[in-house]
C-alpha cells in the first residue's frame, strides 16, 4: 500500500527498539527519555501512523495537550482506516482539554459516535445531549484512587455526582477529563453495568465546598430525608457510612457488583471495610443493600456555607426526636 508515494512496510528493527524501550521508560514515569526514543522513532517511520499514535499517547500522559493534538493529527493522516480507530479518540481527548470543539465533534464523529448538531452553529460548539448516560469515575488513580458515580457529558468528561471523600481533592459536581479505556465494571442486579474510567484531570472546578457531619438518624427513612432535602434544594448528601467500601487495587479494577438493587443484604468478599468505617476506594450505587441499621452516620454533604447549616436544622426540626447532627466541619 502506498502512502503519500511511499510503500508502506513493516517497521525496522531499531524502530521496534526504540518503541519497546519508550514504553517500559513510561512504565517507571521517566517520561522525558520515553520521548526522546519516541521522537526517534517517529524519525525513523514518519509513514507509519502509530510513530505518532505512540507520541500523541505520551503526550497525553504528560497532559501536554498542544503536543497531543499535533501528533495526533498526524496518526489519523496516516491511517488505515478510519471509523472507530483509537488515534480519533486520543484526538478527541486533547481537543477536549484544549476546548477545541469543532475538532472534538470531528474526531467523535470519525470514531463512530452520534454527535447531536448539524447547523453551522452546533458545528463549533461544545458537544451536547450525547446521552451516554452514568459511568463511574476513578479519582488519583496513581494515588489514594477513589471510585465516583457520575454523568457523562461526552465521550471523555463526566459530572462527579457522588460527594468525593476529602482526600481525592475533589468535589461534588465537578467535571473531570477521564481516560478512554475503562479500568473496572460495576454491574447492577438485573441491570446494565457501568465502564469504571481513570481520571486524567480536573477539567472544571467546583464552588460547593465538601462538609462532613456525625448524623443521629434513628432510621434508614430519616437518613433518606436529609439527602432528600439537599437534593430539592440543588445539592447533595450522601451516607458515607454506608455508601462507601473499601476495596484493593485488584478489586476496584475489576468488574464489581455496584450494590443496587434488591436491597437484600449479602456479604461481599471484596469489601474490605467494617461497618461504621468507610474506607476511600469505592462509592455504592443509590439504594445499596440493607444492613444492620446504626443510628450514628457519618454523612458527606455539598452545600453553600451559608446554606448547610439551615438544611441540618430544617431536617433536625421536621422530627426532633429521631434527628441530631453535631460536629460540621468542612473538609474540601
Amino acid at each position: 500500500m502506498r502512502i503519500f508515494g511511499r510503500v508502506r512496510h513493516r517497521p525496522s528493527a531499531s524502530w521496534r527498539q526504540a518503541t519497546d524501550r519508550a514504553f517500559t521508560l513510561i512504565g517507571d514515569g521517566r517520561y522525558e527519555d520515553a520521548d526522546e526514543l519516541l521522537t526517534q522513532a517517529a524519525d525513523l517511520e514518519p509513514w507509519l501512523s502509530e510513530s505518532w499514535f505512540n507520541l500523541a499517547l505520551l503526550h497525553k500522559f504528560r497532559h501536554d495537550w498542544e503536543q497531543a493534538r499535533t501528533a495526533g493529527l498526524r496518526a489519523v493522516a496516516l491511517l488505515e482506516r478510519q471509523t472507530g480507530a483509537p488515534d480519533w479518540w486520543n484526538v478527541g481527548i486533547a481537543a477536549t482539554a484544549l476546548q477545541d470543539w469543532p475538532l472534538a465533534r470531528r474526531a467523535w464523529q470519525a470514531y463512530g459516535l452520534r454527535v447531536p448538531g448539524q447547523s453551522h452553529t452546533a458545528a463549533v460548539a461544545e458537544p451536547a445531549g450525547m446521552q451516554l448516560g452514568s459511568a463511574a469515575v476513578r479519582l488519583s488513580p496513581e494515588g489514594e484512587a477513589e471510585v465516583v458515580w457520575g454523568r457523562r457529558i461526552d465521550p471523555a468528561r463526566v459530572e462527579v455526582q457522588s460527594i468525593p471523600l476529602p482526600s481525592s481533592g475533589r468535589r461534588w459536581g465537578e467535571v473531570v477529563l477521564h481516560d478512554g479505556v475503562p479500568h473496572g465494571e460495576r454491574t447492577t442486579v438485573g441491570g446494565p453495568s457501568y465502564p469504571v474510567f481513570d481520571e486524567i484531570e480536573l477539567w472544571a472546578p467546583s464552588p460547593v465546598p465538601t462538609w462532613v457531619v456525625l448524623l443521629q438518624a434513628a432510621t434508614e427513612a430519616d437518613r433518606d430525608a436529609l439527602e432528600r432535602l439537599a437534593a430539592e434544594a440543588g445539592f447533595a448528601a450522601e451516607d458515607w457510612s454506608s455508601s462507601v467500601r473499601l476495596l484493593c487495587r485488584t478489586c476496584s479494577e475489576s468488574r464489581m457488583p455496584a450494590d443496587e438493587g434488591d436491597g437484600s443484604a449479602h456479604i461481599d468478599p471484596h469489601d474490605h471495610s467494617s461497618p461504621g468505617h468507610p474506607g476511600p476506594l469505592g462509592h455504592m450505587a443509590p439504594g445499596g443493600p440493607g444492613e444492620l441499621w446504626v443510628p450514628e452516620r457519618e454523612c458527606g454533604l455539598a452545600a453553600p456555607g451559608g446554606l448547610v447549616r439551615g438544611l441540618l436544622d430544617s431536617w433536625a426540626a421536621d422530627s426532633p426526636d429521631t434527628r441530631e447532627w453535631r460536629d460540621l466541619e468542612e473538609v474540601c
